[in-house]
């Protein structure tokens, strides 16, 4: 999972809990932000969780504001359109955009920023917003998001890309599914060894779609989509690799006696278990019982910051490698994608089995 996908996911499940800043109200009632639940034992909350946002028409632009721990370590800083034509990250990012959407040549940047830590002297691009429109307010508009680290397009958002008279909110579900299609197909290529589900959530307010493509053989979606009103908002949520290397044991927790697999990538950790002295085998055993890895931290003296920082660095690790083909990650860098990651650590180390997320 790319550190901002962990922001996005940290940001949605406080989203009821925040109060928007009143420098981005003007963004409010434009659309939903992407819902990231990576495994299947979070459906019910995610369909909680959009009811409630849709309801309230709160936008949760992607990093454009964070909870109180994360505001502080990264900073969102407006750019030009001239800046993003010469930036590396942003011609590379709008050449995709044209590749897969010749006409999109023609649209005006309406909009743009970077995501970035002040303190750090290299000005590190995390991620980076750029929002196109064609020429009139009810044009066709497209919003993207841009990894710093790895240069992948993350999500997108189109608006407006139907005719008034057929929105999409007015197709069947095989004709919203063949749109999705063919927008993962211009952006991030084939989709035939993915799988398919689709469902309308249940609002009252927006007539909604939840579309999450699944690889065969995998239990976690690849792609995540939602549809609404007009608009098709497409997330990359998932890895590729349906079975993690790093896997001892799954299922360490469980919900409604059902093998809960959220957090098995995080605590098959080597490390993790070395700074506890307990195998995989034993540490599911003593979270079968009620009992969260801090308080099995604690009963062996180890804090729960030297739990959070072990898990971390391991993922931060671990998603370097995967984007730089093993390299080296620096101290700097590390320590910058360990405190992103800090918020779903924390969130995995405190869960209890048997409790919804």
């Amino acid at each position: 999972m790319t550190i901002e996908r962990t922001i996005r996911e940290h940001l949605h499940n406080e989203a009821k809990n925040m109060t928007c800043p009143p420098a981005i109200t003007n963004r409010i009632e434009q659309s939903y932000s992407q819902y990231l639940k990576q495994k299947r034992s979070e459906i019910t909350l995610k369909k909680r969780l959009i009811a409630g946002i849709v309801a309230t028409a709160i936008l949760i632009p992607t990093a454009a504001f964070a909870a109180p721990t994360l505001i502080d370590i990264f900073t969102r800083t407006p750019m030009t359109a001239e800046q993003v034509k010469v930036d590396k990250l942003g011609k590379a990012t709008l050449e995709k955009l044209y590749s897969a959407f010749p006409e999109t040549r023609s649209f005006k940047i309406i909009d743009a920023s970077y995501l970035g830590d002040p303190s750090d002297s290299s000005n590190t691009t995390i991620q980076q917003s750029i929002v196109l429109q064609e020429n009139g307010e009810t044009g066709k508009k497209i919003t993207l998001h841009a990894n710093g680290i790895t240069g992948e397009i993350e999500d997108l958002t189109q608006e407006n890309w139907e005719p008034k008279q057929k929105p999409l909110h007015s197709l069947t579900d095989l004709e919203i599914k063949a749109k999705v299609d063919d927008l993962i197909v211009k952006i991030y290529g084939s989709i035939k060894d993915y799988e398919a589900a689709i469902e309308q959530m249940e609002n009252p307010d927006v007539k909604t779609w939840m579309l999450s493509y699944t690889k065969k053989e995998s239990e976690t979606p690849f792609y995540q989509v939602f549809v609404y009103g007009n608009t098709i908002s497409l997330s990359q949520v998932g890895g590729s690799d349906p079975t993690p290397s790093n896997l001892k044991v799954e299922g360490l927790f469980s919900f409604n006696g059902k093998t809960d697999y959220t957090a098995d990538s995080f605590l098959n950790d080597e490390k993790l278990f070395s700074l506890l002295q307990i195998g995989p085998t034993v540490l599911k055993q003593e979270l079968a019982q009620g009992k969260s890895v801090v308080e099995i931290a604690a009963s062996k003296n180890v804090s729960k910051q030297q739990v959070i920082d072990v898990i971390a660095r391991t993922q931060a690790e671990n998603q370097y490698k995967a984007d730089h083909d093993g390299g080296t990650i620096s101290e700097l860098l590390m320590k910058k994608m360990m405190k992103a990651v800090e918020p779903k650590v924390l969130a995995v180390i405190e869960h209890k089995t048997e409790t919804a997320w």
